[in-house]
């Protein structure tokens, strides 16, 4: 039986890696281990409260159970073998790699080390995307006929404490890219699809003026065996910021604005509108953090494990435009 005292693992501590140091505080969970490879001051949790270690061979030592990748996205799949190596669950960052890889290995390692591996996509928490996923599982309104997604940010608007040129995000040699940073909606409509596309179509985009070596912004056209379709567009270019999500079916169309936190359903006999009250984004991630921690309980996630790796897997061949 798992306990609260148990050492977790976080590699990685820029923002998203305070950001589950805070909330493993939250849910209870003292006993921290943070590896990064150099001595830097943390930006808002101070260090009273976990164990900073600067070299692997130590944080073996210490037998952490579970693992939390926080690190730039192109040391993703090297720092989650290295942690199933040494017999932890991982939670990892999406998306799982910058790049294609042996998907059969590390389904494989998972498989004779029985261990669990969780892809950091938390929109599947948010109250109202479950709410449209609870629709088009029970065909409350028909079929999905179609799925626009739009998600327009600034990347110099995300941290700015730093500049945003030296981001892993701006870097392609980090993982960085719109594609890939914001790849969390290719998968939000693949879990609503419950599939994965039979068919893609990419462009990349490098209009903007930002100092990255990277697309700026992507567009995905997709297809799925059910004869469904999608459009996902993302940037992180956009100053004026945006994001919402339309899903067209038989009998409605609803409409959710993210930011607003609101969802319209709309049929041709009403309008409903609802709206989320003191929603905070934060909640999302202690949800994420939840879900991991009662999977790593009940021990049966093998076949969890192997999806994630075969849904990151179509993730990054559709955003690396392989067909």
């Amino acid at each position: 039986m798992r306990t609260n005292n148990q050492a977790i693992l976080v590699i990685g501590a820029g923002s998203i890696g305070e950001r589950h140091i805070r909330n493993l505080w939250q849910l209870g969970y003292n006993n921290i281990i943070v590896y990064r490879q150099r001595n830097l001051p943390f930006r808002d949790i101070g260090e009273a409260r976990v164990k900073l270690i600067l070299e692997w061979n130590e944080v073996v030592t210490q037998r952490p159970f579970a693992a939390i990748i926080c690190t730039p996205t192109a040391q993703h799949l090297q720092q989650t073998q290295q942690c199933l190596d040494a017999n932890m669950h991982v939670l990892v960052e999406k998306p799982l790699s910058h790049q294609l890889f042996d998907k059969e290995q590390l389904i494989t390692l998972l498989g004779e080390k029985k261990l669990l591996l969780q892809v950091g996509y938390m929109l599947h928490y948010h109250p109202l995307l479950q709410k449209v996923k609870s629709f088009i599982e029970a065909k409350t309104f028909g079929n999905v006929i179609n799925i626009q997604t739009y998600w327009g940010e600034y990347l110099p608007d995300w941290h700015p404490w730093e500049d945003y040129r030296t981001s892993y995000a701006a870097n392609k040699e980090h993982g960085g890219g719109a594609a890939l940073t914001l790849s969390h909606d290719v998968d939000l409509v693949n879990w609503f699809m419950n599939a994965l596309p039979k068919e893609h179509k990419v462009m990349h985009n490098y209009a903007s003026t930002l100092k990255v070596n990277t697309d700026s912004a992507f567009d995905a056209l997709l297809s799925y065996a059910n004869r469904a379709t999608a459009h996902v567009h993302v940037n992180f270019c956009q100053k004026v910021p945006q994001r919402w999500y339309k899903i067209v079916f038989d009998e409605a169309v609803i409409d959710i604005d993210y930011y607003q936190a609101s969802m319209k359903i709309s049929t041709k006999e009403n309008i409903h509108e609802e709206q989320l009250s003191n929603f905070a984004r934060n909640e999302l991630f202690i949800d994420e953090l939840e879900d991991f921690f009662k999977r790593i309980e009940t021990g049966n996630f093998t076949g969890f494990s192997k999806q994630q790796v075969e849904q990151s897997y179509s993730i990054i061949k559709i955003c690396q435009h392989e067909q």
